[in-house]
Parts: structure tokens; C-alpha cells; sequence
């Protein structure tokens, strides 16, 4: 067991308002493995003010010169690499994250996103200088928005709040950090490794809380700039707050993302099945931008369906802390049960069912056994909701024009593939996919390039030069 009794605020550990804990539990043995205090509406208010403080600070935080900064936030990537592997267990242990996956998601590749803006502050110009049009000067400052309400999920907790947190602290904001009820254990570790850091008191704080919570953060007089991970549901009432508030969010949302898998593509397991494993099923089906629509030509379908079925159903279930695991339990009982919901309803559609489809006969632990479904209509509820599980729906397509319909008919647009021989023609057909990112015969997101979708996928870009300017105003001074 893991236990903590005081918050991470104002750069100390502090007693919380309230005596409510958040028990965590293993999402592979259903047992214990952690408790956490619970914040309060008067905990987020100390948080505020404490990120206020140190925002306001006249030589704090944002008026350290990029450089500095850099080399703080460099600091914090050590700090994390030197907890990176109890990191990765924290994580399985908690959302059912297989521990290989877990060490390169959630222990490694946060280093590479703090590392990566660290980097960029000492390539980006904070003022430029050009001439007025009607005589003089015009100087464009790029400042700091403020005070930060990151809000991160349960399925990368630590990927996710990395691409929240080391864009702000490289634009000189302050954060406060509410991550999900589901994963709390990681971001106490965090909170550990900031704590270690030459990072001022209050610039980074954290408060773990459930909805409520997290609506009195985004609504919070104080805060000056959103960031959410999370559904489109929770997007939408985000954005109606932050729209009333004129306060600025960025939103990455839900996905449905198809794999067109062209006429030409390599189908040899040997070749592309860790490619397609990562693009379709990494993380046991919950990650957004999943390519969980696959488009099969008419004259190939019968045998993407086989590849399919035959590489779904040799992927290794098990306990996401065994090395061997490649598919781990569902986060919680409840979504397992939601995502069991998605099949029954697919069953009962009509499409046909490859591999899968049941429950795990394991003892413990919320497991759903990988699923493949052929013979699935696009405009079904298995081809256009988010099910966030191990369930792939393969979809009939006659030529190219009608497998870009057939991808672009959705409601979300985050990820997606494209499966060919010929990565010239690949790129031709993503260039006519509606949507924020798109893979030829893989997909793996870049740091230094945007990141985001459109349509019911979210609003704005992480990642890359982009997402340090989503935490900047700019200024314009005329003289």
C-alpha cells in the first residue's frame, strides 16, 4: 500500500480541508494498492492563490529569463527519470496499463516532452521588433497567460499531464493540476520529483478531486487558461464555462478513427503486427485517437478480417504487472462494464463477432477479452461511439473515394491510418481524411509536432511550437 495524508500546494506538502481519501484499487487483482487525500473547493481556492503568488511574483517564475526556465524544467525531466520506472508500476498497477507499455508511456515518454520544450525556449523569441506602418516601432511581446487549471485522464495520466504541464512552464505559467480519481498515485510521485526541482513554491500544485472539483477549478476566478483531456461530453461543458468566462481552453477530446487499409497494404504479421498493435489496440483499446474503424477493400476484406481475428486472438491477457501482458484489464468495473455494453449492442446489430466478445474467465481483475467484429456498418453505434476498449469493427469499402467517405463519416476527428505499399499514394488518401493527425502503416505522436483534433475531437493543438503558444498572449506595444 501506498499512502499519502497531505496535499503537494504552494511548493509544500500541506494537511487537506477535509478528512476524505480516495482509496485506489488494482485494476488487475481488485485489491487495494493506495490511498490519497481528497481536495475540496477550499483546498483549490489555497491552490489558486498559491499559482496566483507565484505568477505574480516580480522576479518569480514567468519573469525568469527562458533559459532558466529551461534548465528548471530539464531538472524536473531528471527528477522523473529517477522515478520512472516506479512511475510505470504505479500506473499499471492502478488503470490496467501493461507495465512494457506503461514504462515507455508513462515512465519515459514525459522526459521526452519536458525535454523537448526545455529545448525549445532556447530557439523561440519571446519579442520581435518591426517597423510601424505609420512611423515608429511596433515590439510584439509573447507573455505568459497565468495561472493554468491542467485537468488530465486516467488512461496516460502522466503522458497527458506532460503535454499540459511542460508547455506552460516553458511560457513562464503556473499550474494547478487536477488529475483523475482513477489515477492518483502517479501524481504524487509527480508531485515528489517537482518538489526535488529548483521550481519556485506554487508554480506547480496539485489537487486531486472528481467532477465537482475539477468544475469549481475551470470555473475558479483565478484561473486564467484550461487545458482538458478527457470525453466529449465533459469537452462540451467545459467549453460552455470557458466560452461564458472568454477564458482560454484547449480541448482534446474523444476519437473514432478509422484505418483504411488500401488494397496494396502489407498484411504479413511478422512485418507490421507491433505497427498495427500500436495503432489499434496499445493500451488495451483506451487511447482516443485508436484506429478502432477498420475500412477493408471489397477484394481483400475477407482476408483482413482473418489477420485480424488471428492477431487479436494471440495477443497475451493478463495481469497488467507481468512482463509478458500485451492486453490488460479495463480501468475500473465500471468501464468494463460499459465497454461489455458496446458488444452486447454490437451482437445485437447484426455484425459478426471474429474473436472475443466475452468476458475474461480470470478470477480477478476487470478484463475484457479482446474483440473483433466483421460485417459492421458504418452508421451503427459499434462504428460511431467511443467504446475506449479492446474492440476493433471492420467495415466494407468498394474503392478509395468510398473508403474517405466512409472515414470522414463521423462525428470525431483526432487520429488515424493508412495502410499501404506505397507511402506516396498513403499520404494522398490522408490528405483527404478530416482530421488532426493521420499515420502511414503506423501512427506514434511526436513531441515536436501539433497535436489535436477537429470536429468532436477538440478545439486547439498540443505538442510542437503550437502548444507552448496555446499558454501565450501576445502583446503589442507601438512607439
Amino acid at each position: 500500500m501506498t499512502t499519502y495524508h497531505q496535499l503537494f500546494i504552494g511548493g509544500d506538502w500541506v494537511t487537506p480541508a477535509t478528512e476524505e481519501t480516495y482509496e485506489l484499487i488494482s485494476a488487475s487483482t481488485e485489491e487495494p494498492i493506495g490511498s490519497v487525500p481528497a481536495a475540496s473547493e477550499i483546498d483549490v481556492d489555497v491552490a489558486v492563490s498559491e499559482a496566483r503568488r507565484a505568477f505574480d511574483d516580480p522576479t518569480g517564475w514567468a519573469t525568469w529569463h527562458p533559459t532558466r526556465r529551461a534548465q528548471a524544467i530539464d531538472e524536473l525531466a531528471d527528477q522523473l527519470e529517477l522515478r520512472a520506472d516506479e512511475m510505470a508500476r504505479r500506473v499499471a498497477a492502478q488503470n490496467g496499463m501493461p507495465i512494457t507499455i506503461a514504462t515507455q508511456l508513462e515512465g519515459r515518454f514525459p522526459l521526452l516532452v519536458l525535454r523537448y520544450y526545455a529545448n525549445l525556449l532556447g530557439n523561440t523569441e519571446f519579442e520581435t521588433r518591426q517597423p510601424h506602418l505609420l512611423g515608429g516601432t511596433s515590439t510584439i511581446r509573447r507573455e505568459p497567460m497565468g495561472v493554468v487549471a491542467a485537468i488530465s485522464p486516467w488512461n496516460y495520466p502522466q503522458t497527458l499531464a506532460s503535454f499540459k504541464i511542460a508547455p506552460a512552464l516553458a511560457s513562464g505559467c503556473t499550474i494547478v493540476l487536477k488529475p483523475s480519481p482513477e489515477t492518483l498515485l502517479d501524481a504524487f510521485l509527480f508531485a515528489e520529483a517537482v518538489a526535488a526541482t529548483s521550481i519556485p513554491a506554487g508554480v506547480v500544485n496539485v489537487v486531486p478531486g472528481g467532477r465537482e472539483v475539477g468544475a469549481y477549478l475551470i470555473g475558479h476566478p483565478g484561473v486564467d487558461k484550461v487545458a482538458f483531456t478527457g470525453s466529449t461530453a465533459s469537452g462540451r461543458l467545459i467549453a460552455e464555462t470557458c466560452g461564458r468566462l472568454l477564458r482560454p481552453v484547449t480541448l482534446e477530446l474523444g476519437g473514432k478513427s478509422a484505418a483504411i487499409v488500401l488494397d496494396d497494404a502489407d498484411l504479413n504479421l511478422e512485418s507490421v503486427g507491433e505497427r498495427l498493435f500500436e495503432s489499434l489496440l496499445v493500451n488495451n483499446g483506451q487511447t482516443c485517437y485508436l484506429g478502432t474503424r477498420v475500412l477493408a477493400p471489397d477484394n481483400r476484406y475477407d482476408e483482413v478480417v482473418d489477420t485480424l481475428g488471428a492477431f487479436v486472438s494471440s495477443l497475451p491477457v493478463g495481469d497488467a504487472m507481468d512482463p509478458q501482458t500485451m492486453v490488460g484489464p479495463m480501468a475500473s468495473a465500471l468501464h468494463r462494464d460499459r465497454v461489455e455494453g458496446f458488444i452486447e449492442k454490437g451482437r445485437a446489430d447484426g455484425a459478426r463477432i471474429v474473436t472475443g466478445g466475452c468476458r475474461s474467465e480470470r478470477d480477478r481483475g476487470w478484463f475484457v477479452t479482446p474483440t473483433v467484429f466483421a460485417d459492421v456498418d458504418n452508421k451503427s453505434v459499434l462504428a460511431q461511439e467511443e467504446i475506449f476498449g479492446p474492440v476493433l469493427a471492420v467495415i466494407r469499402y468498394r474503392d478509395v473515394d468510398d473508403a474517405v467517405r466512409i472515414a470522414n463519416d463521423s462525428r470525431y476527428g483526432l487520429g488515424g491510418t493508412v495502410w499501404t505499399s506505397d507511402p506516396e499514394r498513403g499520404t494522398a488518401v490522408a490528405r483527404r481524411i478530416h482530421t488532426g493527425t493521420i499515420g502511414i502503416n503506423r501512427y506514434l505522436p511526436d513531441p515536436s509536432a501539433p497535436f489535436g483534433g477537429v470536429k468532436d475531437s477538440g478545439l486547439g493543438r498540443e505538442l510542437g511550437p503550437e502548444g507552448l503558444n496555446a499558454y501565450l498572449n501576445v502583446k503589442t506595444i507601438y512607439s
